[in-house]
């Protein structure tokens, strides 16, 4: 039987996330602590991580891991604001939009130097299928790409700092909120990278050789340590809310999506990658909830809004199906979307799902009915 968070909507399907005897979800009770964290002192801490990162290098300081985004624009903004030379490094998705190139190259004129990233299409599309018929995901090689080909250029090019946005196994459900300042290791990725475990090395067997893949492989523990290059989330020194990242990216350049989310809450977010709502939209088979689940929830965390406001717009807004960036990735790795949807099935989660005459639902389930039609 699934089982919801009673302050937020989070259901205890989702990864890495617990609810305790007292009904209240790991995120939230990591959210509670963000009241007694002595933020001036944290402030503090990441200004002497920047003076040290300054000292170190007469060239670039550090690298940020940029999407074009709002938090990747506020990421640019804080660590200019804070007097470092950044390099920005982009994963080139292939499901990039217009919109999305818009918001990168506002963010390059925030004033960085910018590397746009881009892998071989083919091996992305041969990656990409075959992921998502193993996992059923879209994301694995996305995720492997977003961690691995900052960790590589600041390794290689002798850059001190990775500096990342916010701190996603903290804010959506992680039980303790992890590391200040740290090397990005294998076995962070592997836990929080949402690459299902696997590393770039585990796809060889797949039918890649090592050289198709070699921009999902990251440095290795030898390079990592002789480089000494340390990754930081900002959401540990500043804190971090979705809305005023917004609010802020937008008062800089950044364009919002004007008609309303892909999946989700927010028109701010998920603006740039059209196959990204794909793989948001998949927890609903897998695990029950959808990225409207997060973003409500981050919303009452905040006390924007109450639980019962968050479920009333859970019922008018529904299961929320990207079906024409359904259609846009079944286009890429050559599917129709018939076969994507057949193939996505294998993933609906028979430990919470239940076929009924009407069709499948969740018993237990926080929606009513109309979500099963």
């Amino acid at each position: 039987m699934i089982c919801f968070c009673q302050e937020c909507i989070l259901p205890d399907t989702r990864p890495n996330l617990e609810i305790g005897e007292d009904g209240v979800c790991t995120a939230c009770f990591s959210h509670r602590t963000k009241e007694s964290i002595d933020w001036p002192g944290r402030v503090e801490a990441f200004r002497e991580i920047v003076e040290q990162a300054i000292s170190r290098t007469e060239r670039y300081d550090c690298v940020i891991p940029v999407s074009g985004g709002k938090d990747s624009t506020w990421q640019v903004l804080k660590c200019l604001e804070y007097g470092l030379t950044p390099l920005a490094v982009t994963w080139r998705p292939p499901g990039r939009t217009e919109l999305g190139q818009r918001n990168l190259d506002n963010l390059v004129q925030l004033g960085v130097d910018h590397i746009d990233y881009q892998i071989n299409p083919s091996i992305e599309r041969r990656f990409a299928q075959r992921a998502f018929k193993l996992y059923g995901s879209t994301a694995i090689p996305m995720h492997l790409a977003i961690f691995n080909i900052p960790r590589v250029i600041a390794t290689r090019f002798d850059i001190p700092l990775i500096v990342w946005g916010e701190n996603s196994a903290f804010e959506y459900g992680g039980a303790e909120e992890g590391r200040m300042a740290f090397l990005l290791d294998e076995e962070w990725i592997q836990r929080y990278g949402v690459t299902h475990g696997t590393t770039a090395a585990d796809w060889i067997a797949e039918g890649f050789t090592a050289k198709e893949l070699s921009a999902y492989f990251g440095p290795t523990s030898t390079e990592l340590h002789t480089a000494g290059t340390r990754g930081v989330f900002l959401g540990n020194y500043f804190r971090w809310d979705p809305a005023e990242t917004a609010t802020i990216a937008e008062s800089h350049g950044l364009q919002r999506r004007s008609e309303g989310p892909r999946t989700g809450y927010y028109a701010h977010t998920d603006i740039d990658d059209a196959f990204i709502s794909v793989h948001h939209w998949l927890k609903w088979y897998k695990f029950g909830f959808t990225r409207l689940f997060d973003n409500l929830s981050l919303e009452i965390r905040n006390r924007r809004m109450s639980r019962d406001d968050a479920l009333s717009i859970l019922e008018e807004l529904g299961e929320q199906r990207p079906d024409g960036d359904i259609a846009a990735f079944a286009q890429f790795v050559g599917w129709s979307v018939e076969e994507f949807m057949d193939h996505a099935e294998q993933f609906r989660n028979q430990a919470i799902w239940v076929r009924e005459v009407a069709g499948w639902r969740i018993p237990g389930h926080v929606v009513s009915e109309d979500w099963w039609r």
